[in-house]
């Protein structure tokens, strides 16, 4: 037998409610998962703009030629840490002060004594080392500028670029301790052997100089400060890029460097846009080079001799460019003249310039041919 009863009032207004409330849980639901989804949608459609963008600038550093060396990191600027300390704790290894015997000095820098002297780690073989210390009575901003450059040198892993062993902040004197290079710096010694080099041997002073400024480049480094007495030379006739603390002294006479909003300039060495606009770039490294270049061919020559900065700067205006040394090829004259091209982005990469004296160094008839003989 079926029966069909009325409903009861009250169970009725239940169920209403329950339809009211599920309803507004279930679109509630549908809206947080509306927004959530939109929310990734769209940082998904950023992220994928943002690897589009870095696929397009690497395919146009491809295409322009520019590839890095596989396996290089990217520099890391010191001072974008909070704490610069940090930087040094990162880059650099702390040694022991007792592992290290200092011999004589042999120079003096900005904020202390060079010296010369021995690293003597148990278990390792004794090595020759040069010594950065920082005098006393120093100030904290000073001890972070002069450890700032082992910061830097820390970095960087190239046969070109001059090694750091590590530093020495714990105890006093603070130090920087790097490989020791018998021969100094470029530009003395090249004085003091004027001709005594083939052709070739100089060319291979200049490549080892491209290798070491192309791996820089490749890191995305900024030397600003490319010049022969900030090379230095090993027994073997190795030149490896050193110097890399721009806060320093350039030289001791005041006509050595122009003072810029950006602190002391070494106009013989400097693009005009470095000069004029404070525009640093790989590519005013490459300037730099063709006067270190320069400097090589005619055994370590003052650049411009005795003009003073305003007229260096007036005259590259001008576009007057440094004649050939004596007994320079051509070939090196005419690479000379592509690095000193006013526009900074008809300069040759470092690639293309390590590319051209490898060509030459293979064949070595192409540096035959010398300016002098030509003018005459």
């Amino acid at each position: 037998m079926w029966f069909s009863l009325l409903p009861d009032p009250d169970v009725a207004d239940q169920g209403q409610v329950l339809v009211v409330v599920t309803a507004s849980v279930g679109g509630f639901s549908l809206l947080v998962i509306l927004t959530l989804f939109l929310l990734i949608t769209g940082r998904c459609q950023g992220y994928i703009k943002a690897r589009m963008k870095s696929e397009e600038k690497r395919r146009a550093r491809f295409h322009s030629g520019h590839v890095p060396f596989s396996g290089i990191k990217t520099y890391v600027d010191p001072d974008t840490y909070e704490d610069p300390t940090q930087a040094v704790e990162e880059f650099a290894k702390e040694i022991d002060p007792s592992y290290i015997c200092i011999e004589r000095v042999i120079g003096a820098g900005e904020f202390g004594e060079v010296c010369c002297g021995r690293l003597r780690v148990p278990g390792r073989m004794d090595i020759a080392v040069a010594i950065k210390t920082l005098k006393g009575g120093y100030a904290e901003q000073q001890r972070r500028d002069f450890l700032r450059e082992a910061s830097i040198m820390g970095q960087f892993n190239n046969p070109n670029i001059i090694r750091l062993e590590g530093v020495v902040t714990k105890s006093r004197p603070v130090m920087i301790v790097v490989e020791y290079m018998e021969n100094g710096s470029l530009d003395s010694f090249l004085r003091t052997r004027d001709g005594q080099f083939t052709v070739l041997q100089l060319v291979g002073m200049l490549r080892g100089i491209a290798v070491g400024m192309t791996y820089l480049s490749d890191m995305g480094y900024v030397h600003r400060d490319l010049a022969a007495r900030n090379i230095l030379v090993d027994e073997s006739l190795v030149c490896k890029v050193s110097d890399f603390g721009m806060s320093r002294i350039l030289e001791d006479d005041t006509e050595a460097a122009y003072t810029a909003s950006g602190g002391k300039i070494p106009i013989r060495w400097t693009a005009p846009e470095a000069i004029a606009y404070g525009k640093f770039s790989s590519a005013s490294d490459v300037w730099s080079y063709g006067i270190v270049m320069w400097e090589v061919m005619s055994y370590g020559e003052r650049p411009y001799w005795e003009m003073s900065n305003q007229d260096v700067i007036l005259s590259i205006e001008e576009g007057y460019r440094l004649p050939a040394p004596m007994g320079c090829p051509v070939t090196l004259h005419q690479l000379m003249l592509h690095c000193w091209q006013k526009e900074s982005s008809q300069r040759p990469r470092f690639h293309d310039v390590l590319s051209f004296l490898d060509k030459l160094i293979i064949n070595p008839s192409s540096l035959l041919t010398l300016v002098n003989d030509v003018q005459r």
